[in-house]
C-alpha cells in the first residue's frame, strides 16, 4: 500500500506541474500569434456528419452559418436519417448549405463523404448536436496560415452546467482535457483533435487515408496518422464549440469506457511510431507514454490514496495522512482554478471539486479495468447513445445558449439558469 500510495502521488504531483507549466508556456505563445501572424481567409467547408439529428441539426447549422468568416460552405451529410433529419436542413433554405445524404453505415464514412464533396482545400468537421461561436471557425483555422499545420484542434465546452454530471464534465474537460491538450501542444505531439471542432487541411488528410472506421477513437487514429505523416497539429483553445454532456450516470460510463478502450486500440495501433523519427517519433516517445500513464496507470493507481487514507484514519497515525491528502487537494484546486482562468471560466465551479474528484478516480478505475479486459479480448464495443436537449442559438459573449425555437416553431421554455428545458430525444452520437 505505501509503494502505491508513492506511485499514485508522484504521477498526480508529475501531472499537476506539468500541466501547470505548459499551459503557461502555451498561453504565452498563443497571445504572441494573435498579435504578430498572418490573417488567414481561404475559402472552408465545414462538413457536419448526422444521423436522426432533427432536434439539434438546426441550431448547429445556423450557428454555422451566423459564423462571422467571410468564406464558408456547409455540407451536412444525412447518415440514413430517419426522422427527417435531411428535410428539416431542407425547409431551412440558408445559403452556402448542402446536404448529401447516404444510407447508415456510420459517421467515418459520412465525414469521408463530406470531404470528397467538398471544394475547399480546408475544412472544419463538426457535430450534428455542436453549435459554434461566431468567431469559432475564424480563430480555428488562423494556423493555416503555416504551411506545416496539418490540422488544429479548438476547445469544446459543456451545454448544461446546473446538474451535478455536467458541471462534474465541464471541471474535467477544463482542468483535465483542455490542460493536457495545452502540454501536448508545447511538446509538439497533440494525439486528439476534438470531434466537435477541428479543422484540417486535405493534403494533411488524404496523407493519413482518410477518417478511419477500425477503432472507437477515430478522432484520435486520425490525429495520430497525421501526426506521423509529418504534419503539426497545434491546440488552439480560443476557438469554442458548445455540446451536450452525458445526462445520467450510465451514459457517463459508457462515454468514458469508449473512450479509454478507444484509446488502447489507438496506441496499439500506432505502436511503431515508437521507432520513427521527426514527428512519428515525437508522437510515439512523448504522447504514448503520456497517455499511457494518463489514461491506463493513473486511474489504476490513485483510488489507492482515498483507500489508504481511510486505513489510516483507523489504523495509523491519521494528521500526517489528513495533511498529505489535504495538500494535495489543495494542490489539484490551484491547478483547476489555474485551468479555469486561462479558459476564461468562472471558479464557482471550484467548490464540487473534492467530490467530483473521489468519485471521478473510483469510476476511472473501473472503466479502465474493464476496458482493458475488453481490449484484451479483442471485443469492440458500439457507439453509446445519450439523451440530447435541442440545442438553440449560438452563444453570444462566452455565455451557454439561451433557449430558441425548435426546428417546428414551437419554443422551449427557459429555466432559471437560462439554459433550454431538456427534450426526451433519442441521439446516437456515434452514428
Amino acid at each position: 500500500m505505501t509503494w502505491l500510495i508513492s506511485v499514485a502521488l508522484l504521477l498526480g504531483l508529475a501531472r499537476l506541474v506539468t500541466q501547470a507549466v505548459c499551459a503557461g508556456r502555451h498561453r504565452r505563445r498563443e497571445q504572441a500569434r494573435s498579435r504578430t501572424g498572418p490573417r488567414f481567409l481561404d475559402p472552408v467547408t465545414v462538413v457536419v456528419p448526422a444521423h436522426n439529428r432533427a432536434a439539434t441539426i438546426a441550431a448547429t447549422v445556423r450557428s454555422l452559418v451566423a459564423s462571422d468568416y467571410p468564406a464558408l460552405d456547409v455540407i451536412v451529410v444525412d447518415d440514413g436519417s430517419t426522422d427527417g433529419t435531411a428535410d428539416v436542413v431542407a425547409r431551412m433554405r440558408l445559403p452556402g448549405v448542402r446536404v448529401v445524404q447516404q444510407a447508415n453505415i456510420g459517421t467515418p464514412a459520412a465525414l469521408n463523404t463530406g470531404i470528397r464533396h467538398a471544394r475547399t482545400e480546408f475544412l472544419v468537421l463538426t457535430d450534428g448536436d455542436t453549435v459554434f461561436q461566431p468567431d469559432t471557425v475564424y480563430r480555428l483555422v488562423q494556423g493555416f496560415a503555416d504551411p506545416s499545420v496539418g490540422a488544429i484542434c479548438g476547445r469544446t465546452r459543456v451545454v448544461d452546467r446546473r446538474r451535478p454530471l455536467g458541471r462534474w464534465q465541464h471541471l474535467d474537460q477544463v482542468t483535465g482535457v483542455n490542460l493536457d491538450r495545452r502540454v501536448y501542444d508545447v511538446l509538439r505531439c497533440l494525439p486528439t483533435v476534438a470531434g466537435a471542432v477541428g479543422a484540417f487541411r486535405r493534403e494533411a488528410l488524404r496523407n493519413a487515408g482518410g477518417v478511419p472506421s477500425d477503432t472507437l477513437a477515430g478522432e484520435t487514429d486520425l490525429t495520430m496518422a497525421v501526426l506521423r505523416a509529418g504534419w503539426r497539429v497545434p491546440y488552439e483553445g480560443r476557438a469554442v464549440a458548445w455540446t451536450e454532456a452525458p445526462a445520467t450516470p450510465r451514459q457517463l460510463w459508457r462515454q468514458y469506457h469508449r473512450r479509454c478502450h478507444g484509446t488502447l486500440q489507438v496506441v496499439w495501433k500506432h505502436r511503431r511510431a515508437v521507432r520513427e523519427r521527426g514527428a512519428g517519433g515525437r508522437l510515439g516517445r512523448r504522447a504514448l507514454p503520456y497517455l499511457a500513464v494518463l489514461q491506463v496507470l493513473l486511474p489504476l493507481v490513485a483510488p489507492v490514496v482515498d483507500v489508504f487514507a481511510v486505513h489510516g484514519l483507523f489504523l495509523l497515525p491519521w494528521s500526517p495522512l489528513v495533511l498529505a491528502w489535504l495538500g494535495l487537494l489543495a494542490l489539484q484546486v490551484a491547478t483547476a482554478g489555474y485551468g479555469l482562468r486561462l479558459d476564461g471560466e468562472r471558479l464557482g465551479p471550484l467548490w464540487t471539486l473534492p467530490v467530483q474528484q473521489l468519485l471521478h478516480r473510483q469510476l476511472m478505475c473501473l472503466v479502465v479495468i474493464r476496458s482493458v479486459v475488453s481490449a484484451l479480448a479483442g471485443g469492440r464495443r458500439r457507439g453509446h447513445r445519450i439523451d440530447a436537449a435541442a440545442l438553440v442559438d449560438p452563444p453570444v459573449g462566452g455565455r451557454p445558449p439561451a433557449a430558441g425555437p425548435r426546428d417546428r416553431g414551437t419554443r422551449w421554455p427557459a429555466n432559471r439558469a437560462g439554459y433550454p428545458d431538456r427534450s426526451r430525444v433519442r441521439i446516437d452520437r456515434d452514428g
